[in-house]
């Protein structure tokens, strides 16, 4: 059977990549440029920082402390609350920072700057899921949420580890952990957004996780909402009032965007014919399928296929 996360990850087509790390002596302040499909994340090392969205939501971290920013929102990074930013991309330009090292901005005693490791989850163009959708605008790991998480706190302290160390094969090791670092911040999420909690626990419901693991494991077979009330033990209605509630869509609606996922994931392998994909994932006609992926994705399936071979 396939397992439900993985799936997701892998249709999403989940990645991570450190993009720098920080020696921000204050003031500071760094405006952060929208990039869509992503996910940053920021952790504090040493020091604390103030992260500030487009729309006025402002949160302070301090040492150990992580925030993660969905959705590719533009957002500040300064060393309290109020101060302007300076476009990232001038920053680095003026600094002629390269990548490598830390990214030092100002100067002062080195104690007494903010420290961070900054990186971000990227997402493939059109991956869509309700796991994602259900993340809020900014959600804060403290260090007390890390202690209570073993497997999470020692995933950042290999990366913390790893960046400090500035050896080659450090962006390949964050992107090996990209899925276990984005799966545990989602478990802390459970217990700060409602809707992160309610996506998670359809997963793990004995009930509705199994419907979505036969959903995933077989995208392509005629499901049905009795076909998969039975398949659960549940009578056809609370079956379907039951996925409802815990992942925001009826199942058939579910099964049918995870269809089109699915096939926008295959596409990307280039020895894969559009009529294959099509059978895979439950169309019974090539044509079927191509009127379904274009109402979709506003692009036919052939010219996603181009389109991704373009980017």
């Amino acid at each position: 059977m396939r397992d439900v996360l993985s799936d997701i990850l892998d249709t999403v087509e989940l990645k991570a990549a450190l993009y720098f790390r920080t020696d921000y002596h204050p003031p500071f302040g760094v405006a952060v440029p929208a990039f869509e499909h992503a996910a940053r994340f920021h952790l504090v090392m040493q020091g604390s920082c103030n992260v500030r969205l487009e729309d006025g939501t402002s949160m302070q971290i301090e040492k150990d402390d992580l925030v993660l920013v969905p959705n590719g929102v533009a957002h500040i990074l300064a060393s309290k609350a109020g101060i302007a930013g300076a476009p990232l991309e001038t920053l680095i330009a003026q600094t002629s920072f390269d990548g490598s090292g830390p990214f030092v901005l100002g100067a002062g005693p080195s104690e007494q700057s903010c420290k961070m490791v900054c990186g971000h989850f990227t997402f493939s163009d059109g991956a869509d899921h309700p796991l994602l959708r259900a993340v809020p605008k900014i959600l804060h790991v403290s260090a007390a949420d890390r202690s209570g998480n073993h497997m999470l706190d020692d995933v950042l302290r290999l990366v913390v580890r790893r960046t400090i160390e500035d050896q080659p094969g450090v962006r390949a090791t964050v992107s090996r952990l990209s899925e276990i670092l984005f799966i545990e911040i989602m478990r802390i999420g459970m217990e700060k957004a409602p809707d992160v909690k309610r996506v998670m626990s359809a997963v793990h419901d004995p009930q509705i996780g199994r419907a979505l693991t036969l959903i995933h494991s077989d995208v392509g077979a005629a499901w049905t909402v009795e076909s998969l009330a039975g398949a659960v033990g549940m009578s056809r209605s609370r079956f379907a009032a039951q996925f409802r509630e815990f992942v925001g869509s009826g199942p058939m609606n579910y099964t049918a965007e995870w269809r089109l996922q699915r096939a926008r994931h295959l596409l990307a392998q280039n020895s894969l014919s559009v009529k294959s994909i099509a059978s895979q994932v439950g169309f019974h006609s090539a044509a079927a399928f191509t009127r379904a992926f274009t109402g979709r994705f506003g692009r036919s399936p052939r010219a996603q296929r181009v389109h991704l071979y373009d980017v």
